[in-house]
């Protein structure tokens, strides 16, 4: 199937996009090939294959078809989604100076300021990228990298994409988005003016909590072969039996998407109503301050929230019993995670203050089982919490 990305709807581009019928055998799914080398045709002539650390059949299917959704010119998998987000970083000179969100998933957190600052020299400032002045104010001419989380994890706060992409725009200074919460689905930073949309693909894509992975959509074909370069150097390749595991799950992508939707603007709204939840966050309300701009930028509001519990965290985690309580997001499953003590466990209580995140504050991805039986399951954990 040719380039569809500008004539057909999401849904149908989910599984047709990248055109990855393999050609010799008319396979409508890629076969996975695990060969890790390929033999020379004719001495002499260029290969489409020569080491899968490089390049492999069955991992370039899934990069083309996640390029095509992102409306990118090329996509690079990675072993993990913070393989492919140290793979932007890999981008930079030793010592170069990036800005990012205050409200930032905690393994990037622990990347730029534990990794980076340490063996790179990498600089970090880190503003509110809700008050476009700040971030204004905080990139200087030796920036070489603005990264937006939006919606962020886990406030889901949203970042004005295309007012941030014009603040930083400069020949040197790269603008990445941790596109993993929206997927494709909703939002397409690359169409904002930005320069790489990365994904963790064990969330949303792969969407079955089975396989890791990660990936980045370029805009610039050059940009994408640095990239390769970087990743065949650095080894950070993901199996191509993990890469068939993703773009199985990105057939599916678009219709999970629209159940993960439904059930969390109902969800929200019931939480909203509800005595013992003192807030919640998420765009779907009329109420959040991030309500406007979500419904400009994005397609959707996604299928994650979070709310600050007044009863017991931990009555109330263990009174689950529909949800799970795990690490992750964006499975078929619904979970409940709570970031002090998880996702963002290794960042200092005050910098988790400092942040937004409460102690309190409780964090679901939502599934696509039935909603009546989610909310009553959070209604009895809410009752156990006291």
């Amino acid at each position: 199937m040719a380039d569809s990305s500008k004539t057909t709807d999401i849904a149908t581009r989910c599984i047709h996009a990248g055109d990855t019928v393999d050609p010799a055998t008319g396979a409508v799914m890629p076969p996975i090939v695990t060969s890790s080398i390929y033999r020379v045709a004719e001495f002499g002539e260029p290969m489409p294959h020569a080491y899968s650390r490089a390049s492999n059949p069955t991992r370039d299917a899934l990069e083309r078809c996640v390029a095509e959704l992102e409306g990118g010119t090329r996509g690079v998998a990675y072993a993990a989604g913070m393989a492919a987000t140290a793979g932007v970083l890999d981008l930079l000179p030793a010592g170069a100076h990036v800005v990012a969100p205050l409200d930032l998933y905690g393994g990037s957190l622990r990347l730029f300021q534990e990794v980076r600052t340490r063996t790179a020299g990498l600089e970090f400032t880190f503003v509110d990228f809700c008050d476009l002045e700040a971030v204004a104010g905080a990139v200087r001419p030796d920036t070489g990298l603005v990264w937006i989380e939006t919606p962020s994890n886990p406030l889901l706060k949203i970042v004005d994409i295309a007012a941030v992409a014009a603040i930083a725009r400069s020949p040197d200074t790269l603008v990445a988005v941790d596109n993993t919460f929206a997927t494709p689905c909703l939002q397409r930073p690359l169409e904002m003016g930005c320069d790489i949309s990365m994904h963790s693909t064990t969330k949303y894509l792969g969407g079955h909590s089975d396989v890791i992975g990660g990936l980045n959509v370029v805009a610039d074909p050059e940009l994408g072969k640095q990239l390769v370069s970087l990743r065949s150097a650095v080894g950070s390749v993901p199996g191509p039996f993990d890469a068939y595991l993703v773009l199985r799950g990105v057939k599916t992508l678009a219709l999970r998407m629209e159940r993960h939707e439904q059930n969390t603007q109902s969800v929200a709204e019931w939480l909203q109503a509800q005595s013992a939840v003192a807030r919640v966050y998420f765009p779907g309300l009329a109420a959040d301050p991030g309500h406007a701009l979500a419904k400009r930028q994005m397609s959707g509001f996604g299928g994650m929230l979070a709310f600050e519990l007044r009863g017991e965290v931990a009555a109330f985690m263990n009174a689950l019993e529909v949800f799970t309580v795990a690490e992750s997001l964006g499975g078929v499953e619904s979970l409940a995670g709570h970031p002090a003590s998880m996702s963002h466990s290794n960042i200092p209580a005050q910098t988790r203050r400092d942040m937004g995140i409460a102690d309190n504050l409780v964090r679901l991805s939502i599934g696509i089982e039935h909603v009546d039986d989610l909310i009553a399951d959070l209604g009895a954990a809410l009752a156990a919490a006291g």
